[in-house]
């Protein structure tokens, strides 16, 4: 069975993004260090799943990125979740090498937590759970995580986007991992 391992950056002050999205501060925070560690854990994963709007939001911008992020999201598999339907990406032609990831997502319409489960039978290396917080609350709250990477940033929002929010019941966890990295980000890996 495949473990399920969410990556999420977020705030000292526990927001993962800005009250409108935002997430610039994620890349004004991090250091060389911190980065090269989060590409290398980026490649231990088997697969990458994300919801749709992630997915549209990325889609177009890592097959022409030079990003050290791009070479693990452009070949790692992806699939895709989403209540609203999906058309996926350049249906209309041939994708680049580098975006044939990308065009060939798995694209999974039904009960989340089915798919999860499906996705998690097959063996392999590690999914790894990315995208927004909407996303990452529906999956918070199938319990169907493995294990959480949260990277924390040296930044206080005052307010923003939580994951955490409106759980049914307390989330216990276990401190599997933690590392400090120079520019003050704190990666705290949980398990369950």
């Amino acid at each position: 069975m495949r473990k399920l391992q969410m990556k999420m950056s977020i705030s000292a002050d526990g927001f993962v993004a800005g009250v409108n999205g935002e997430k610039d501060w994620v890349f004004k925070t991090g250091d060389e260090q911190s980065k090269a560690w989060l590409v290398g854990q980026t490649w231990d994963a088997g697969l990458i799943i994300m919801g749709r709007k992630s997915f549209e939001n990325m889609a177009p911008y890592w097959p022409t990125s030079t990003d050290p992020f791009a070479a693990p999201m452009n070949e790692i598999p992806k699939a895709v979740f989403t209540k609203k339907g999906f058309k996926g990406i350049d249906p209309g032609h041939e994708p680049s090498p580098a975006a044939a990831s990308w065009a060939n997502a798995r694209v999974f319409g039904g009960d989340l937590a089915e798919g999860i489960r499906e996705l998690k039978a097959g063996e392999g290396k590690p999914i790894s759970a990315i995208g927004g917080a909407g996303f990452m609350r529906s999956l918070i709250a199938t319990g169907l995580v493995d294990e959480y990477r949260l990277v924390i940033h040296p930044v206080v929002l005052g307010a923003g986007l939580p994951i955490f929010d409106g759980l049914a019941k307390p989330l216990y966890l276990k401190l599997v991992d933690v590392k400090v990295f120079p520019g003050g980000v704190v990666v705290h890996t949980y398990g369950i």
